[in-house]
Formats: structure tokens, sequence, C-alpha cells
């Protein structure tokens, strides 16, 4: 791999975007390089996965604009559709995946960390959809997912006006779940990733699945998603260790219970 990098820290991943020199920006090497890079994780023994990229500048600056000026409105389409296809496998990827923003997410950046499940932030970060700056629409699911996460009024300011706005202001639309000093950002992703690693990863998965189909259809249908995903645990051995856990350490604190005496 020439712009990613993939390490694992006991049940935790972390893929880094490095392609400094162009601020992280995404092109189709860089896209296909992710997507191999997660069809390489191992199921079996990663529990979760941290996205950042390299620096203390940018996360991803955005889609490659030299490699998109001279595109015909087919490759257009053709880009979009691989740019779309590996943040969706990111979206629906089995584990939970924490984008780790150290800086500016814009265009491409800003849709790359709306597919995954929690967005944490540097103080220094910088979120927006300036394409409509550029003569086009954002391409890899910013008009579907900003709207999504922020509501329809605020996706479409910032979209139509593209306007960028701050890591304050990202935290108080609920665009992120945190913001960080810069130094202080990918201890607290690895904290956050630890924390999800260490519950029962069956349970921890099916809970994803829940909330991304759920929020596809209407209540009656989501809850019987729910209902299905929920029966599925009590056939792990995640579930019989949990619960009888459980059970082991209430039967000890109710043996300890010393009964009250009158003097």
């Amino acid at each position: 791999m020439e712009f990613i990098k993939y390490e694992v820290e006991g049940a935790v991943g972390t893929i880094t975007i490095d392609r400094q020199k162009a601020l992280n920006a995404l092109n189709s090497q860089v896209l296909d390089e992710l997507n191999e890079t997660l069809d390489a994780v191992d199921l079996a023994t990663v529990r979760a996965l941290i996205l950042t990229g390299a620096g203390e500048k940018s996360f991803v600056a955005g889609a490659d604009i030299a490699e998109m000026s001279t595109l015909t409105k087919a490759e257009g389409e053709a880009f979009g559709k691989k740019g779309n296809d590996v943040f969706r496998k990111l979206e629906t990827f089995p584990i939970p995946v924490i984008a780790t923003i150290n800086g500016f997410a814009l265009g491409g950046g800003c849709e790359i960390s709306m597919s995954c499940d929690i967005r944490i932030c540097s103080e220094n970060a910088v979120f927006g959809q300036p394409e409509v700056g550029l003569g086009i629409t954002p391409g890899f699911g910013g008009t579907q997912r900003l709207a999504r996460i922020v509501g329809v009024g605020k996706a479409k300011e910032m979209i139509y006006g593209a306007r960028n706005i701050k890591a304050d202001e990202a935290y108080r639309i609920g665009l992120v779940n945190n913001v960080y000093p810069l130094e202080e950002l990918m201890p607290a992703a690895k904290k956050l990733a630890s924390i999800i690693a260490a519950n029962a990863p069956i349970a921890v998965r099916n809970c994803k699945k829940a909330i991304n189909d759920g929020l596809q259809v209407n209540m009656d249908q989501a809850i019987v998603i729910e209902e299905k995903l929920f029966g599925d645990c009590f056939e792990t051995e995640d579930q019989k260790a949990g619960m009888g856990n459980f059970l082991e350490k209430d039967k000890e604190k109710k043996l300890k219970v010393v009964p009250f005496k009158n003097c």
C-alpha cells in the first residue's frame, strides 16, 4: 500500500490515510487501497476500527480535484460510484468504525467521516461540503448522510452555501460526538475503541446492524429487525458467559450481605 497504513493493537485496528502532500485527498488509488484494506481486516480478532488521516493538518481534505477536473459525465458517475461503494462498505462494515478527525474534513473527507459509526475530532477540525463552489454536487453520499445526521435544514444550508464549520459548531449540531485537543485525540479514540472491543463482539455487531437497518424502515419493521438480532444473541457463547457471570456475581453479592442486628 502506498497511501494506506493499517496497524493492529490488541483487538483494535487503525487505518491511516497517508497522502500528506495532498492533505490526504482521495483519488482512485486511495479508494482502491482503502477497499483492499477493509477486505483484509481479520474480523476474527479485530473488534473495532479507527480511521484517521496522517499528520496534524488534515483528516481528508476532499476528493482529488486534479483527477476530477477532466472527467466526462460517464467518468464522473463512475468515480462517484467508486467512492460510494467504498464508503458504503465502511458504513456497513460488521464492526464499529470511529472516525478520528485531525484537521480538514472537507468534501469527500466529510463524507467518509459520516460513513463511520462515531466521529470525534480535534479542536482544529474543519468540516464542509464545498462542492457547489467547484460546479459539482457532493458525490460520495454527502447530500444523503449529512441530512440524516444534522437535519435537512442545516444540511441544505451547508451544502447550498458551501459553508465550512469549525469543531465547536460541528459538535453543537451533532456532526461529531466529542472534541479534543489535538494531542488528546488519538488516545481518546484508542480508549473508546478499546471499550467497544472489550464488549461481547457478536452483540456489538448485532447492535450496529439493528441501528443501521432499522433506520431505513418504519418503526413496526424496525422492531422486528431488533427482535431477530436480539434472538440471535441467545445462540452465542457470549450471551451464556455474560449472563452467567452476572448471575454469579449477583449471587456472591447477596451472600456477602450482613443482616442488620438490633443492639
